[in-house]
């Protein structure tokens, strides 16, 4: 009998033995399942990292890093104990070939990049942006993005408890680097989640909010939990998601009694409304779904939410292939009971074309994984079209391969083209890393990137 390309076998969960890393030898049980802990002990610079990894990490990878951190990076590091646990994970910190399992591990690759990683002939794509979807531009007050006609996006805070490599908000989101120097809002908090609900009320065409950030899991719960309770007073809201990584990077908050009262409160209160409530995290690898991921999940459902679903990105050297995405769905959905929802391809910020795929790659892989999940819980593959939105893979009006140039339509308009009678008739493009594409599209993208000579 001939194998099938994918053969399901259901793995246990696991929690990495977290005393293998010098550093944390002697915490306790009790200590590593606190959240403060482990906010207290994230990890946010090259010293801190060779303190809890040591000498079992070459020094030329600390090299790396640190030249990354001076010339590359979007997003500072800020990586919870419990993600870094999860990287290198049946490797003991001592043994001669935790370098190499290091660099090779897929959380690693987009939660701790290093210089060696980027592209050199390609870092950065000529059409990449700093805030690659324009969510600002699209603010209907500050922080809240309406790009789509019934929906919109709450920027309730611009910080998380991790930072990703990868992020979209880079332009927003965490500390400045030597690269970027962060938005800053300039309403203050309170008055910015004021302006957000007078704008939901005075909306009656909104009916859903996603509330996100950064990251939920670090605002103060009382005024997360007082901002939802408000979006719950509004007739014409029918459902809220709550964004949050934290529910995979720090799942200890998450099972806080702070928290997990206060979302029985609001699932409560959203059941008497007839009001949806689900929470969205961002997993990426396998790897990463602990048995602690599994609990926060499960305790969230058990406060009567609707839903805990995943949003995944397609990432270059961390889940690229049918068999990562396909072990990742079932570890989400058989043993964490989050529902594998999306996975975006990699948006087009700066330093970010090692990470991404092409449209066709990732065509392929939605084939690949077709039939081997229930279909109610096979995630669709995502491409966040600049001044479009969300696209399936397969929604492309045409591609243009040699150069790497999908064309795409719309059938909205955004909050930016209210009066733009073409709106939904003009293609937007989208483009593929260029490094992938045959010379000839190399050479277009070369000579379109050269300074224009001036006039002689």
């Amino acid at each position: 009998m001939i194998d099938q390309p994918y053969v399901y076998r259901h793995r246990e969960l696991a929690e990495p033995d977290w005393r293998r890393l010098p550093g944390w030898a002697d915490v306790t049980p009790q200590e590593w399942a606190s959240a403060q802990w482990q906010r207290a002990h994230c990890i946010k610079n090259v010293r801190q990292l060779h303190q809890v990894v040591g000498d079992g990490l070459a020094e030329s990878f600390y090299a790396d890093l640190q030249r990354d951190q001076a010339q590359r990076a979007t997003m500072s590091m800020l990586v919870p104990p419990q993600m870094i646990n999860t990287m290198a994970p049946a490797v003991p910190a001592d043994h001669p070939g935790f370098t190499a399992a290091f660099y090779a591990d897929p959380v690693r690759r987009y939660m701790i990049p290093v210089f060696s990683d980027r592209r050199a002939d390609w870092p950065s794509h000529p059409k990449a942006s700093r805030d690659s979807l324009h969510e600002a531009e699209m603010w209907a007050v500050e922080g809240l993005t309406h790009r789509y006609p019934t929906k919109v996006l709450a920027e309730l805070l611009p910080t998380c408890p991790q930072y990703c490599g990868h992020c979209t908000r880079m332009d927003l989101v965490g500390n400045p680097t030597p690269l970027v120097d962060k938005h800053k809002f300039e309403l203050g908090r309170d008055d910015r989640l004021s302006a957000m609900l007078a704008y939901l009320r005075s909306d009656a065409g909104v009916r859903d909010v996603v509330v996100s950030g950064g990251d939920v899991a670090n605002m103060p719960w009382p005024r997360l939990e007082s901002f939802v309770a408000a979006l719950l007073e509004i007739p014409n809201i029918r459902d809220i998601r709550l964004a949050t990584k934290a529910l995979m990077g720090l799942p200890q908050y998450w099972l806080t009694d702070e928290v997990r009262a206060g979302m029985e409160r609001l699932a409560s209160l959203a059941r008497q409304r007839n009001v949806s409530i689900a929470i969205h995290t961002h997993v990426n690898s396998a790897q990463s779904v602990t048995p602690l991921v599994a609990d926060a999940a499960k305790a969230m459902l058990a406060t009567g939410i609707r839903d805990v679903r995943n949003q995944g990105v397609l990432l270059r050297g961390t889940n690229d292939s049918s068999g990562q995405l396909l072990d990742l769905c079932f570890a989400l959905l058989d043993d964490a009971k989050i529902m594998p929802y999306y996975f975006y391809m990699c948006d087009m910020i700066p330093n970010s074309e090692h990470w991404r795929l092409s449209l066709a790659e990732a065509q392929q892989l939605q084939h690949d994984i077709m039939g081997y999940l229930p279909g109610f819980a096979t995630p669709r593959f995502i491409c966040d079209v600049p001044y479009v939105g969300k696209r399936w893979v397969h929604q492309a009006a045409r591609y243009d391969r040699e150069r790497g140039i999908s064309y795409w339509t719309k059938n909205y308009r955004t909050g930016v083209e209210s009066g733009d009678a073409l709106a939904l008739q003009r293609e937007y493009e989208y483009y593929d890393p260029i490094y992938l594409l045959p010379e000839g599209g190399q050479e277009y993208w070369r000579r379109a990137a050269q300074p224009v000579a001036a006039a002689g």
